[in-house]
Order: structure tokens, then C-alpha cells, then sequence
């Protein structure tokens, strides 16, 4: 495989261009195996497979479509395998060197070329764990401002790994939060003026739903996660498996739906007095079309107008807002309609600066 010549169609130079923006960030986060993969692919993947073919001809917007991501996910998908001897030579916790590693690429776009291709279709699930730290956060600032269990609606919600935040245990630097014995540990590193730890946080109810929704209790939807969390950060992998196995003797289960009918159905039901009300959601507000957003939205302040201190409601949300320090932890409140920035968080959940 050699690179293309300079004459190729502009939807490949917006394909490699993603590749190699995507390496950058994956620097940034603690990843420079993948960022040598994604470099690798801009680079030198050429028209001469099907898979080839697929990525540098995407149809779509490749940075929106995460397809870099999606590509590295194949390739990680059948390293984890056991089935690629070729590539299990050079992914962590091996290593190899540049021209090795393409080598290995190389060899498996040859001889998996169907897989790799069909593997394309699914956008990234990754249900990051550790980004619970800031839905923590916010579950015990709502906590702390009304003083009332609350009901949890989460949105793009993946395999509802972040669902029972609540439950997991928590080492942030130099104070904790949970039970010792917790199978799930996360740690992240509170900054700033963190929310009170002591502050009673109860979860009665709770809801997710997902346009593709994955079951915990499934081993091939495990796998799929699994494989878009990138090889050489072990920790983010252990720490899935556990929410994985503590999500599967769970009693609940995301829905499948389209997140904004899915949203005014809920809203539209009756809640008994004495509950916070919350919908969030955590880096996904940027895949959802325009129109999308905007039913959320209305949805929310027509039921934010008919709150009260009996039935509050509440907005909790982690995403990006185009700054480049991590990502905005926003929380709207109802009845007063308050909005406010209330942290921002590494995208991986490493850190959490409170305001």
C-alpha cells in the first residue's frame, strides 16, 4: 500500500485530515499508540481494499461521523479477538516500532477486509466510565439545592454504564466518596470548590434510552465498547469490564428510541411530588441533528415552567462546548430556570475543575 497522489478527491483529504486530527487528541489524553495508528492510516491507507475504499470516500462529514475512531475500533476489535496473530504482535502490551506496526495493519486490511469495512457502519459507543465523576458532582449539587431523591433520565445513554453513578467508588485525590468495596473504582482528581461529598444523594427511579442501545448483560455489546477504548490505556479498560459486571445484575436496561420523542414522552408523565426530576446526557449532544436539540430544549423549559420546590426539575449535562480545556458540566434548575457552569471535566473523566 502506498499513499495516494496529490490529485485525490477532497472527501479523502477530509478523511486523512480527520485521522490526523484525531491522533493529535488522542496525544492529548494519554494515547500515543492510537495516535501512531491514526497517523499511520492518514497517512498511507490507500483505494486498493474495501475498506480503503470506505474511509477515504466516506459520503458523510468525517470528524462528525467519528471516523477515525471508528476505524481504530475495528482494528483494536480483532486484536482483542485472539484470532489476528499479526496484530496481537504489536498492540499493547506489546510494543513495536512504526514500520512494524503498519506492517501489521497492513497485512490485516488484506486478510480482514470485510470486517473492517462492515465494522465502519456503527458510530463509537465508548460509555465512558470515568465521566461519572461529574454526574456525581452534579447528582450532589441537585442534592444539596432541593434536598429531594431524584429520578434520572439519561439520554445517549450506550450500555447505561453511567446510570448508577452512585454506587461506584470514588477516589478523587484526597477525598473519596462510595463504599470501599465497590467493584467499580474510578479515579479522578477534584479541583476547586467540589460539591460537599456528606451531602445525602438517593436515586429512586431511573430511566436511559439510546438510539442504539447496547445491554450490559452482553457479551458482544461489551465487546463492542470495549474495542473503542484505545489499547494502551488499561485502566479505562478494567474499569469498564467492572461497570460492565456490575451494570449486567442491574434491573435496568436502556431503551431504544430517538432521544428528543423520547424526552417529551417522559416529560410528559406525571411525577409525584417530593422527586428532582434530571435528564443528562455526557458527550453526545454533538452527534444529534439540529432539529433534535431543539425539541430537548423546548421540552425541557415547557416543563420547567410547571415545576415547583414540590417537583423540581433539572438539566445535568457534560459536553463540548469548542474550548479547548476539557468539556462544560452545565446544570439548569427549574423552577427558577438558573443556568450555570458548574465544572469543567477532562473528556475522559482524569479530572474535574469545580467552579
Amino acid at each position: 500500500m502506498q499513499p495516494s497522489s496529490p490529485m485525490e478527491a477532497s472527501d479523502a483529504n477530509e478523511a486523512r485530515r480527520n485521522f490526523h486530527d484525531q491522533a493529535g487528541y488522542c496525544r492529548e489524553l494519554g494515547s500515543p499508540f492510537t495516535a501512531e495508528l491514526c497517523d499511520l492510516l492518514g497517512s498511507r491507507l490507500d483505494h486498493s481494499s474495501r475498506f480503503g475504499r470506505r474511509v477515504l470516500n466516506w459520503p458523510g462529514h468525517a470528524r462528525a461521523d467519528a471516523l477515525a475512531l471508528r476505524a481504530a475500533g475495528a482494528f483494536n476489535a480483532l486484536a482483542r479477538s485472539g484470532q489476528v496473530p499479526a496484530l496481537q504482535e504489536v498492540y499493547p502490551p506489546k510494543q513495536g516500532d512504526r514500520e512494524a506496526l503498519w506492517h501489521a495493519l497492513a497485512r490485516t486490511i488484506v486478510s480482514h477486509d470485510a470486517f473492517l469495512h462492515d465494522y465502519l457502519d456503527s458510530a463509537p459507543q465508548t460509555n465512558e466510565v470515568r465521566r461519572s465523576s461529574a454526574l456525581l458532582g452534579g447528582g450532589l449539587t441537585i442534592a444539596r439545592e432541593f434536598g429531594l431523591p431524584l429520578s434520572l433520565l439519561e439520554i445517549g445513554a450506550s450500555a447505561g454504564l453511567n446510570l448508577g453513578f452512585e454506587h461506584y467508588r470514588y477516589e478523587l485525590g484526597t477525598a473519596a466518596y462510595g463504599q470501599a468495596g465497590s467493584g467499580v473504582v474510578i479515579c479522578s482528581e477534584w479541583r476547586g470548590s467540589a460539591p460537599e461529598l456528606t451531602t445525602p444523594l438517593a436515586v429512586v427511579t431511573r430511566r436511559a434510552c439510546d438510539l442504539n442501545p447496547l445491554d450490559a448483560a452482553s457479551d458482544r455489546d461489551r465487546q463492542r465498547v470495549l474495542s473503542y477504548i484505545w489499547p494502551d490505556q488499561s485502566a479505562r479498560v478494567e474499569t469498564t469490564e467492572a461497570a460492565f459486571d456490575f451494570a449486567a445484575g442491574m434491573p435496568w436496561r436502556v431503551e431504544q428510541g430517538d432521544a428528543a420523542t423520547w424526552v417529551e414522552a417522559r416529560l410528559a408523565e406525571p411525577t409525584e411530588a417530593g422527586l428532582t426530576r434530571v435528564l443528562m446526557h455526557s458527550i453526545m449532544w454533538q452527534y444529534m441533528p439540529e432539529a433534535t436539540k431543539e425539541r430537548i430544549t423546548g421540552a425541557m423549559r415547557k416543563a420547567g415552567e410547571a415545576a415547583s420546590l414540590e417537583r423540581p426539575l433539572a438539566w445535568l449535562r457534560m459536553e463540548a462546548d469548542g474550548r479547548k480545556e476539557g468539556a462544560a458540566v452545565t446544570l439548569t434548575t427549574w423552577p427558577t430556570g438558573t443556568d450555570r457552569e458548574i465544572a469543567r471535566a477532562d473528556f475522559h473523566g482524569r479530572w474535574v475543575a469545580w467552579s
